[in-house]
């Protein structure tokens, strides 16, 4: 009897975009990427539909009051920069069939999820200007959505806006955990600091194709 044998395929490439903060510092727009984001992206495509994903992506988030619609922010003026690091894994599921062993043009869009580790500079701001007080690390739950197509027989082009939903509150310097600055701390203090990525993946796909084999 012939049965057909589902081979798995591999992606890996890069992402380049922006990257914008959301939190008590700059303005207060969910999309508005102002500083160059990049990573590498690896896929393992166990389907079709869904498929196991791991990313490192880079950037410094940087936001300024002077940027802002709001008038008390305007006002304030105060900004931060911060150099961060992201590593993402999770799970990406496709809308639709996307089967990377076809040389037929297929385009989907596709969602993904999972848990981000995430290395930041734990800030302070004195005056207006963002001062770095040590490296820490925190948690974050990534939710992405996109569009992707196959553009030739090993390459995937794909758009996405992904969004980081972080357990810290001093992404932007607004809270600092040091007890030292407890005086400089400003803002909402009971809201998480969010960041979103925003841009382009370009990734090769290699495995081996479908058989048919002899049981």
């Amino acid at each position: 009897m012939f049965l057909p044998t589902k081979a798995q395929i591999h992606e890996i490439g890069v992402f380049l975009g922006g990257s914008n903060s959301i939190g008590d510092v700059g303005p207060t727009n969910y999309i508005n990427p102002n500083s160059t984001a990049f990573g590498l992206v690896y896929k393992w495509n166990k389907s079709t539909r869904h498929a196991w994903r791991f990313s490192y992506t880079q950037t410094s988030l940087k936001a300024n009051d002077l940027d802002s619609k709001e008038p008390a922010r305007k006002l304030r003026g105060k900004n931060f920069k911060n150099d961060i690091k992201d590593f993402t894994v999770g799970l990406e599921f496709n809308f639709f069939e996307f089967n990377l062993h076809l040389f037929d043009r297929q385009i989907t869009p596709y969602v993904f999820s999972g848990v981000t580790y995430l290395k930041y500079d734990e800030l302070y701001i004195l005056g207006n200007d963002s001062r770095v007080d040590y490296e820490s690390t925190t948690l974050a739950i990534p939710m992405v959505v996109g569009i992707k197509t196959n553009i030739t027989k090993n390459f995937v082009l794909g758009a996405e806006i992904g969004a980081r939903c972080t357990f810290t509150d001093n992404l932007d310097g607004s809270n600092p955990e040091n007890q030292n600055f407890s005086t400089l701390r400003f803002g909402n203090i009971n809201n998480k600091d969010w960041y979103v990525f925003s841009g382009m993946t370009l990734t090769y796909t290699f495995g081996e194709k479908p058989c048919y084999c002899n049981d």
